[in-house]
């Protein structure tokens, strides 16, 4: 089945120049100086973002940073949001991406807002055929601010380009602890793709509780368990043993994760802390056996957001050797109540800082790299750009996972069958950094009257 088409919509080399001649020392003039700048960037009805606008010098004839130009925001567009995009009403007019550029820093004092509104500016979006070829819509200067004799109080640079984003688009039948089917969605088209099987893996209980997709269990399973996770013991509050085994149409696994290290409540609290976080492996077969593909770790933060925190970092494939370090490809939180979108976008500024028409040299899934045009030594040069993301429910309610997973990044079914299962683990993960003193559903309790 043909992959669904998307589009990637990327703002960034974002820098304002201040006029000098346009510089007074009034209360609403802008001084040229290093003080802070962001703006905020709107498309149509969809969410809001914000961005650092860095000052430069009215001299400079280049951005901040000359070596890597950055993306400042990312709109990830469906076929079904550019056709909403595209709908021509008698109230709107020709499509626009604003924005507001602010001076001041971000945030508020008081409930008002801290920063001064130093302009406006509008860079019109024409999307027909962006499905199909690379678009810049701008890359330049424009005036910003009040227009003087001597011309404009300031000039906005930014860079607007679109490019084709095609993604395999997968959905959950049902939820990961239930052994769902996996479908491929096209449109209104629905093939079935995987099969998934929930077990609790063997760890020293009941050998009967392993399950028959997990017989096979090589021998040398143990060596990655002690170099990437630990099978500690602790009495009372734990949940361990999870194990999700992806299978195509024939039967045969092609991706699993495998809890490593169990969930367990922090001293003295009913919560999975960082310092103590659970951990996953996302496993693919190879050479007879499995081999460790990527590591996520998920545990619950402190205060009044109450949110899941995960980290997941990418195994270098080192031949059966255990001393390599994996490389942090995403790291942030998740609603416990709403949720939310896992990501791995190597391309966008939530991941750092990211190239935009300049290569870098940092390696691409540096937390502080780029990875849209970034160069680095494999395997980390291989994920550029988006790379999946996955909708998380929050507690307490239904969740059927929905994957998306960039073309580029696919070559085969165990491809996209290890983000399928790195999917299904970041699910699990809410229900195991659940808070001890509520209890879990049945098809996650070895004990039936167990609350974890």
């Amino acid at each position: 089945m043909d992959p669904c088409p998307f589009v990637r919509l990327t703002v960034g080399n974002l820098a304002l120049k201040i006029i000098p001649h346009a510089s007074k020392p009034a209360r609403s003039a802008v001084h040229p100086s290093s003080s802070p700048c962001f703006c905020k960037i709107k498309l149509k009805n969809l969410p809001l973002q914000t961005a650092v606008v860095p000052h430069i010098s009215p001299d400079a004839n280049q951005l901040p940073d000359g070596r890597s130009q950055t993306i400042a925001a990312t709109f990830q567009l469906s076929k079904s949001e550019l056709d909403g995009l595209r709908g021509k009403s008698i109230f709107s007019g020709k499509l626009q991406l604003e924005f507001k550029v602010y001076t001041g820093r971000r945030g508020s004092i008081c409930g008002v807002n801290s920063g001064g509104l130093l302009g406006k500016v509008s860079v019109p979006l024409d999307l027909a055929g962006i499905e199909s070829k690379p678009t810049v819509f701008h890359n330049g200067w424009k005036p910003v601010g009040k227009e003087t004799s001597k011309g404009p109080s300031a000039q906005f640079h930014l860079t607007v380009k679109a490019d084709p984003d095609p993604r395999f688009v997968f959905q959950f039948d049902g939820e990961p602890e239930c052994s769902p089917q996996v479908f491929q969605i096209q449109g209104n088209i629905r093939q079935p793709v995987f099969t998934c099987k929930f077990s609790f893996r063997n760890t020293g209980g009941d050998r009967n509780q392993r399950s028959r997709s997990l017989q096979s269990e090589p021998s040398n399973s143990r060596g990655w368990l002690s170099a990437f996770g630990s099978e500690r013991e602790r009495p009372g509050k734990e949940r361990k043993g999870w194990s999700i085994t992806v299978h195509d149409l024939s039967g045969s696994p092609v991706a699993a994760a495998s809890m490593v290290t169990p969930f367990v409540a922090s001293p003295g609290s009913d919560r999975v802390s960082r310092s103590n976080s659970g951990a996953w492996l996302i496993l693919r077969p190879g050479d007879s056996t499995w081999k460790p593909w990527g590591r996520l770790e998920a545990w619950r933060e402190r205060g009044a957001s109450d949110e899941l925190g995960y980290r997941f970092e990418l195994i270098p494939d080192t031949n059966g050797g255990m001393g390599a370090a994996g490389i942090v490809l995403a790291e942030s939180t998740l609603s416990s109540n709403k949720g939310g979108k896992f990501m791995i976008d190597l391309g966008s500024s939530s991941n750092g800082r990211a190239t935009l028409l300049r290569s870098s040299t940092s390696p691409a899934c540096s937390p502080r790299g780029s990875g849209d045009y970034g160069y680095g030594l494999w395997p980390y040069c291989v994920y550029r750009g988006f790379v999946m993301s996955a909708s998380v429910e929050g507690e307490g309610k239904c969740s059927k996972p929905g994957v998306e997973v960039s073309v580029q990044h696919v070559n085969c079914t165990e491809d996209a069958a290890a983000f399928v299962a790195l999917a299904a683990a970041v699910d699990l993960s809410m229900d195991a950094c659940k808070l001890f003193s509520q209890r879990l559903r049945k098809e996650l309790c070895q004990d039936p009257n167990s609350l974890g």
